[in-house]
C-alpha cells in the first residue's frame, strides 16, 4: 500500500513539476516575443515620411520589380521651411519585391531653404549634436538609411548628412548638403 501510494505521490510530483517547467517556458517565450516586437518596431521608418519624386530603373529584372534609384523629398521636421531630396538605390527582384532584399548603402541629398527659417532652441544649444531627422529601413530588420542634421552657428547654416548603418558595422558611404539660412 506504501508503494502505491508512493507511486502516485512520484507521478503527481512528475506532472507538477513539468506543468511547472512549461509555465516557465511559456513565460520566457513571451519575454523573448516581447523583445522581438519591440526591435521589428524600432526598425520601423522614423515619424518622418517621404514623398516619392520618381524613379529610375539601372536594372532589367525578369522576375520581381527592377534595381532602380529612387527620389524622395522630406521636410525637416523641427526646421519648418527646408526641403530634402533624397536619392537612393533600390533592390529589385524577388527578394526585393518581398521586402527581403538589402539594398545598397548608395545616396546623395540635397537640401533647400523654401521659405523663412527659424532655428528652435533646441537646435541652437547642441550645434555639433546629431540630430536624426529622416530614416529609411534599407533591409528586413538591420539596416537603415539616416539623415542627420548639424547646426554650424559660425556659419550660420544648417548641414545634412545622410549614411546607412547597420547593427553591427554600417558602411562609410554618405553624401552632404548645406543650407545657408537667409533672410526670407
Amino acid at each position: 500500500m506504501a508503494e502505491m501510494s508512493l507511486e502516485l505521490f512520484k507521478k503527481y510530483i512528475t506532472k507538477r513539476l513539468s506543468l511547472l517547467v512549461e509555465k516557465e517556458i511559456c513565460m520566457h517565450f513571451c519575454k523573448l516575443k516581447k523583445i522581438v516586437l519591440a526591435s521589428l518596431l524600432s526598425a520601423l521608418p522614423f515619424a518622418t515620411f517621404a514623398e516619392e519624386i520618381g524613379s529610375v530603373d539601372t536594372v532589367f529584372k525578369v522576375f520581381g520589380p527592377d534595381h532602380k534609384i529612387v527620389v524622395e523629398a522630406f521636410d525637416d521636421p523641427d526646421v519648418e521651411n527646408v526641403t530634402c531630396y533624397l536619392s537612393r538605390s533600390k533592390t529589385g527582384g524577388i527578394k526585393g519585391g518581398l521586402g527581403l532584399a538589402e539594398d545598397t548603402s548608395d545616396a546623395a541629398i540635397s537640401c533647400q531653404q523654401v521659405g523663412p527659417i527659424e532655428l528652435n532652441e533646441r537646435i541652437k544649444r547642441s550645434p555639433k549634436k546629431p540630430h536624426v531627422v529622416f530614416q529609411k529601413r534599407t533591409s528586413l530588420v538591420f539596416k537603415k538609411l539616416q539623415v542627420v542634421r548639424f547646426y554650424d552657428p559660425k556659419r550660420n547654416a544648417l548641414v545634412y548628412l545622410t549614411y546607412s548603418d547597420k547593427m553591427i558595422d554600417g558602411s562609410p558611404k554618405n553624401a552632404l548638403s548645406a543650407v545657408p539660412i537667409m533672410p526670407w
